[in-house]
């Protein structure tokens, strides 16, 4: 499996690609901004994108989703069900930011705790994680997780949103903390990471630190 990430967007959101290179197959998680670009990226490729995996609502992560769907008609949008508010409400929230914005459709498919998305031969698992929104899920792999805006390298997602928990977080941030060591952490924004070395190093998760993340 071929992953890439496009940063797109005002808030510098990265859109996570996933090609089997076999089937030319694709997913997208979280495209949160240009589709015509994410779009003329499918076709460089000879990509066929048969799904939109969102980890949330937040506007600057489903920014797209609308524009995808109208250069691929049926491409199924997953949600979880518990955020399916946060989702609805992201045209309003970009009327406050003053950024351009189409609001999606309703998701096709609502996730729950536990379940299991096949691709490229990887099983990935959905990880209810709630804090940042409350219905924020990870997509876990055995050796990577995508894991939104729960966890980045050196830090945390805002938890002081509508929406948020701060309790919940730290919460969300323990489970975050018994993958493996070696587990390649694919955020939301910033660079990728592994579990082991925020582990080492980050201070939400050492303990080291409690106060409100500053990222998007």
């Amino acid at each position: 499996m071929n992953i890439a990430a496009f940063v797109v967007g005002a808030f510098e959101e990265n859109a996570w690609l996933l090609l089997d290179p076999a089937t030319r197959d694709a997913v997208f998680i979280d495209p949160g901004d240009d589709a015509p670009r994410l779009g003329r990226e499918l076709e460089r490729v000879g990509a066929r994108l048969r799904a939109i995996w969102l980890t949330h609502g937040h506007l600057d992560h489903i920014g797209a989703v609308q524009g995808l769907r109208r250069l691929w008609p049926g491409v199924p949008v997953l949600l979880h069900v518990d955020e399916q508010v946060v989702y609805a409400a992201a045209e309003r929230s970009a009327r406050v930011y003053g950024i351009p914005f189409e609001q999606p459709d309703a998701p096709d498919r609502l996730l729950r705790e536990g379940d299991v998305l096949h691709f490229a031969g990887t099983d990935f698992t959905v990880w209810h994680l709630p804090g940042h929104a409350p219905g924020h899920v990870a997509f876990v792999a055995p050796d990577r997780v995508f894991s939104g805006d729960v966890l980045f390298a050196g830090s945390i997602g805002r938890t002081d949103l509508p929406g948020s928990d701060h309790a919940a977080m730290l919460r969300s941030l323990e489970r975050m903390a018994t993958l493996p060591p070696g587990c390649v952490v694919h955020p939301g924004h910033g660079p990728a990471t592994t579990i082991g070395t925020e582990l080492a190093s980050n201070p939400f998760l050492t303990g080291a630190a409690r106060p409100l993340a500053r990222r998007t």
